[in-house]
């Protein structure tokens, strides 16, 4: 059986140019929906892919209708594998029920991979760039070295209770324990 997906981002849009579409490529059931496709639940989507069964075939008028990335869209496309449910997509022509379909669509999951290699990269060569420079990155410290020193202190002197060392410094209690701990190593 053939399944559509249609999908437009906000209300004011159009979903029949894409539901022409797929009733003409044969759809017996298509599902909606009017939503950002960067929104994570995606009720028509779910619907569909609920819906599919083996031997089916999910069809899109194009590939942005179904994933909010590469990465998501392969995950989706896989998901289907998994269950020997095909994909097509009509305006690029992708059809995963074929071996060139299939080829193609391992070329767009390596270029995925690779793209995910790159930005891992990326991101540890600027982290190693920012460390020698003295930046560690993560959330700034609560407390200067003075103010730990203080709070080390006044609870080492037990005479104030936790609550009230806390207030003293503007902290708060796991602060305190935090802090207290990092002198212990």
């Amino acid at each position: 059986m053939l399944i559509g997906y249609a999908r437009v981002s906000t209300r004011e849009q159009n979903l029949a140019p894409q539901a022409d579409a797929l009733n003409r490529a044969g759809c017996k059931r298509i599902f909606e929906d009017r939503i950002s496709g960067a929104a994570l639940e995606r009720p028509g989507l779910r619907e569909a892919l609920a819906f599919a069964r083996e031997g089916d075939t999910l069809l899109v008028w194009r590939l942005d209708r179904l994933g909010r990335s590469l990465k998501n869209l392969i995950d989706i496309i896989a998901g289907l594998e998994k269950r020997a449910i095909g994909f097509r997509s009509l305006q690029e022509s992708i059809d995963t029920t074929t071996s060139s379909g299939r080829l193609i669509f391992q070329v767009f999951g390596a270029l995925a991979e690779f793209e995910r290699n790159l930005i891992r990269e990326r991101t540890r060569a600027g982290l190693a760039a920012a460390r020698a420079r003295g930046r560690n990155g993560g959330r700034p410290r609560k407390l200067s070295n003075k103010q730990a020193a203080l709070a080390r202190k006044l609870y080492a002197e037990q005479q104030h209770p936790v609550k009230d060392i806390c207030q003293m410094i503007g902290i708060s209690k796991p602060t305190l324990y935090k802090y207290l701990k990092r002198k212990c190593q």
